[in-house]
């Protein structure tokens, strides 16, 4: 995911996606499938009132407020000449706005409007506008990059203020900053505990608010770690496996099950210990050097009958989440919406931070706009689409200036379980990696596509009705799942359809669309609702073969429900340990947005336990922990998750069955659904694998696994942000719909287990391979392939699969194929491709040897059916 685009032509997207399509042939195209209309010239200037107010150095507002209310305002601008923005403009009460970013004083703005009155649109002249020098507003408030924390070593801090031309002044003594306090200019070197505070200041602005961080530098630790627990102490069933753990690198465990106090001549903990009845665990951490740590103790309660606590049925979901009630008048549900937009679009500062929110409407009728940044979702609380109506529209689009019409970026947001009625027919849900769009009436069009027609690279969609076009135009992937399409246009390099009705016909490569007439394996989503008392319970759609069409299709889905009082809802403030111990209880998961740092391994043990989250809420696991576990045991639902590698490696971030896990599940399979992964970006994150699944039967209905081409300073590089596999598949007879993986060192996905299905295959190999000799596979090729088959498996099958290279570090990298597989009858792949991003690298083959080497003008190389 590249920020920064290569010249024309061919362009990479501003992360690396290169679409072959020039605008004008994209415009051209747009106006024969007639998804624009002319415009005519405004009939008058009393139409229409415009103005522009500076909001800062750095930012101007555009207003425009049509005399005639009208359906849309769309704003289009230059600054000092160039690179046109396009923007449909946000709506309050008839006034229409739009904010410039990343100004300067003496930046001249041509700026010129498109709205709609009674029917048809109309243009306005073009204005001019040249910001000034002068400031108002408040200065943004400076950022520390790393974040505070506890380190193991010296630190080298960088502060940066978002405002244009603002100066930094701080302190390291925990005095509040003042404009006479240090100018900063370079780095500061943290080599002891020391709380920064830093303030940003612009003449003519409002001094910023205070900005503080604390860094806790242990070089050198004098006490042992306190060991862990696996699972967590707690009631339980049937016997348990516990596993100890110390984090201190040498150090011994020594334990008791007797209720004494542990000392060094306690039993040495050297296997996991089996608890077959009720016991109390107590132990020490013992490294010598270091004082002992202190005493860890879990009491296991066996053979009690569990069950969850009763829990509130009405819970309070805590200030990330919004709830929504069609007695709110829609100014105050807009202003809202609004507000959290503004702190939630930006990709340059929103892209990394730790906001999370969701946004949830009770069944009725809306009349807003509700525009989608980052780690936010939106859903109705009705039991099917139309019980919840959005008259206006939910929409992404290339929203910032620095996002320059491309919407490569757009990542980590959704929409789920509710109608539209697009306010000007057609609603836009422009969006790349990890942006579901599930269970949505549209009635009317969907575009796919920016509303400049710039670069996309997604995308996603499932259990979804569009009564008129879907179109994807500049998107260069896209799956869609048991749906319903009035039509379908676009394909650029890979369209895949699987239980689509209207989806068109299969003609991989050209155009490229491999269609599917059904999908063999899935299972729709949970999802919270309210029911008719007021009470939230929580939907849990049946498995379904072969199935195409929406679930709801007609009616309501087929299913079952359960109430909150069986979920423990997790909020800021909860542990690991408050977390397994829910578990250990029988109880469901509904996470809610936010950051949640794991000292220790969640543990998922009981069949048909969901864990579904809203609001991407993220877990972190801290000390190389594995951030969670689910046993081998029927019907667990993993929905609306993101796993965020710590900066200690982890050797899994997700793991499904233990290792030599065995048991049928094809009844009632485990489900991992809208569940992404990252490795840097935000922090320096490390672990071998994200995801490995060894249960049978498994369910991977649309993840994102991705190791950070860009993010956060020093989050990114080949030795910083370390990961070997995205995905690592063992159990047989597993199906991954939507399986999207990037970037990772060695095989990105690994395909071990009989009988495995893929529709869909997303791929980008890694950018930062600095040589080939660093870079070769243990069968002696150049590069790994982005999937490899087993060489023992004997049957599999996959549709619709592109990998893509942009070795940006070293151009002289060779990858000899993007797919390894055994030459047998039983691996058959289906309209699978690759391509070198403006020939920045090469990939010889497609699959093991067959395929041409990627052409240098950033198309396609094509094999349609191997053998």
């Amino acid at each position: 995911m590249r920020r920064t685009a290569l010249p024309r032509p061919p362009r990479p997207a501003s992360r690396g996606r290169v679409v072959a399509l020039l605008t004008a042939v994209l415009l051209t195209l747009a106006a024969l499938l007639g998804l624009t209309a002319t415009a005519l010239p405004a009939s008058a200037a009393t139409d229409y009132t415009q103005s522009v107010t500076q909001l800062n150095a750095s930012q101007t507002q555009i207003t425009c407020i049509p005399t005639t209310a009208a359906l849309y305002v769309d704003v289009h601008y230059l600054v000092n000449g160039a690179n046109q923005q396009n923007f449909r403009m946000a709506n309050s009460n008839g006034t229409w706005t739009q904010t410039v970013s990343s100004l300067t004083a003496g930046n001249v703005l041509e700026y010129w409007f498109t709205y709609e009155k009674n029917g048809p649109q109309y243009d306005t002249p073009h204005f001019t506008y040249t910001q000034t020098g002068g400031t108002t507003g408040t200065v943004a408030t400076p950022t520390f990059s790393p974040a505070g924390g506890t380190f193991s070593s010296a630190q080298t801090v960088t502060l940066a203020d978002s405002t244009s031309g603002a100066s930094i002044r701080y302190t390291t003594d925990g005095s509040t900053p003042t404009a006479s306090s240090t100018l900063y200019s370079t780095p500061l070197s943290i080599t002891a505990t020391t709380t920064v505070k830093a303030i940003g200041i612009l003449s003519g602005s409002t001094n910023s608010a205070v900005a503080s961080a604390t860094y806790t530098i242990s070089t050198a630790p004098s006490t042992v770690a306190t060991p862990t627990f696996s699972p967590a102490g707690g009631t339980f069933s049937s016997a348990q496996t516990v596993t100890l753990a110390d984090s201190t690198s040498g150090a011994g465990i020594r334990y008791t099950t007797d209720g004494s106090t542990p000392t060094a001549s306690s039993t040495l903990y050297s296997t996991p210990l089996t608890v077959s009845a009720t016991t109390t665990v107590k132990a020490i951490g013992i490294l010598s050097g270091l004082t002992n740590s202190a005493v860890a103790s879990a009491t296991f309660t066996i053979g009690t009958s569990v069950g969850c606590p009763a829990q509130s049925d009405t819970p309070d979901f805590g200030p990330n989440v919004h709830i929504f009630d069609p007695t709110m008048s829609s100014a105050s549900i807009q202003a809202t919406l609004d507000a959290q937009f503004a702190q939630m679009k930006d990709t340059n500062t929103a892209q990394f931070s730790e906001n999370r929110v969701a946004d949830l409407y009770k069944p009725g009728t809306y009349s807003v706009e509700d525009n989608v940044g980052f780690y936010t979702s939106v859903a109705g609380l009705g039991q099917n689409p139309d019980d919840v109506t959005i008259n206006g529209d939910v929409t992404v689009d290339a929203f910032n200036s620095e996002d320059a019409g491309n919407a490569t970026q757009n990542f980590w947001r959704s929409a789920e379980n509710l109608a539209i009625n697009p306010s000007s027919g057609t609603d836009r849900w422009a969006v790349a990696q990890a942006a579901p769009f599930r269970r949505i009436d549209v009635h009317g069009n969907l575009a796919l596509y920016p509303a400049s027609y710039g670069y996309a690279s997604g995308g996603y969609i499932a259990d979804t009705k569009v009564t008129g076009q879907a179109s994807s135009i500049s998107q260069q992937q896209w799956y869609t799942r048991d749906s319903n399409l009035g039509s379908w246009s676009g394909g650029v390099w890979n369209m895949v359809f699987s239980g689509v009705n209207g989806a068109p016909a299969n003609t991989f490569p050209s155009p490229p669309e491999t269609t599917l007439a059904t999908t063999p394996v899935s299972r729709d989503v949970p999802y919270l609702y309210i029911d008719s008392t007021g009470k939230y319970r929580v939907f849990e759609p049946s498995l379904r073969t072969n199935a195409s069409g929406p679930s709801w299709a007609s009616g309501s889905t087929p299913g079952t429900s359960a109430p909150m009082s069986q979920f423990y809802v997790v909020k800021a403030g909860d542990t690991a340990a408050t977390i397994n111990t829910a578990l250990s209880e029988g109880c469901n998961l509904f996470v809610t947005p936010g950051v949640y740092h794991l000292s220790q391994t969640l543990n998922v043990t009981k069949a048909n336990t969901v864990i579904l989250g809203i609001g991407y809420p993220t877990f972190v696991p801290d000390n190389g922990v594995n951030a969670m576990q689910v046993a081998d045991v029927d019907g667990v639902r993993l929905k609306g998750l993101l796993f965020d590698a710590g900066t200690t490696n982890s050797a899994a971030l997700l793991t499904v069955g233990p290792s030599g896990s065995s048991a049928s599940h094809a009844a009632n399979p485990t489900t991992i659904q809208d569940v992404f992964f990252r490795i840097g970006g935000e922090v320096a994150g490390k672990a071998t694998a994200s995801l490995v699944v060894n249960s049978s039967d498994t369910i991977i209905d649309h993840i994102w696994a991705w190791r950070a081409d860009h993010g956060n300073a020093g989050t990114v590089g080949w030795t910083t942000n370390t990961a070997d596999n995205g995905l690592i598949v063992n159990g047989n007879n597993v199906e991954a719909t939507g399986l999207f993986v990037e970037h990772y060192q060695k095989y990105e996905v690994t395909w071990n287990g009989q009988n495995g299905k893929t529709i869909f295959f997303q791929n980008e190999m890694p950018y930062d391979v600095p040589n080939q000799a660093a870079w070769i596979s243990p069968t002696g090729v150049n590069g790994y392939a982005a999937y490899k088959v087993g060489a023992n498996v004997t049957t599999h099958e996959a549709w619709g699969l592109g990998s893509y290279c942009y070795f940006n570090v070293n151009p002289a990298v060779n990858a000899y194929h993007a797919f390894e597989v055994p030459n047998t009858a039983g691996v058959k792949f289906h309209d699978a491709l690759t391509v070198s991003l403006g020939n920045v690298g090469t990939i010889t083959h497609v699959i093991n040897d067959t395929g041409a080497q990627t052409a240098t003008n950033t198309t396609p190389s094509n094999v349609v059916s191997f053998p």
